[in-house]
């Protein structure tokens, strides 16, 4: 039998399926305004790869979460991962960022 963090049975299900709608729901909304907006591709373009490095790092942590606590190397093994986790959101954090910054340098040039 293997053994996890302790969770009740339910949470592991009802977080995967929170996190799978939202992102759902914010990558449609996303590729809707993507191709409204023509002019302001490139900023879309990082918003995108900000959601998927995003669901990555998430992935990863969810991974970790679930890993088998009686594996020899386990506690190796969910620090390697919530690393890489935490190394992919901090990416994707700048990539969310420059896709704003670019949004509001169009919009500012638009003023002009």
């Amino acid at each position: 039998m293997h053994r996890h963090l302790p969770l009740e049975e339910e949470v592991m299900n009802m977080l995967i399926d929170g996190f799978s709608t939202v992102m759902f729901i914010a990558i449609i909304t996303l590729i809707f305004l993507w191709r409204r907006n023509t002019t302001q591709r490139a900023a879309f373009l990082w918003i995108f790869v900000h959601f998927v490095s995003f669901f990555i790092a998430v992935y990863l942590a969810l991974k970790a979460i679930s890993f088998d606590i009686n594996h020899p190397m386990a506690s190796e093994e969910i620090s390697l991962l919530l690393g890489e986790s935490g190394a992919l959101w901090a990416g994707s954090m700048i990539c969310l960022l420059v896709g704003i910054f670019k949004l509001s340098k169009v919009t500012k040039d638009d003023k002009k």
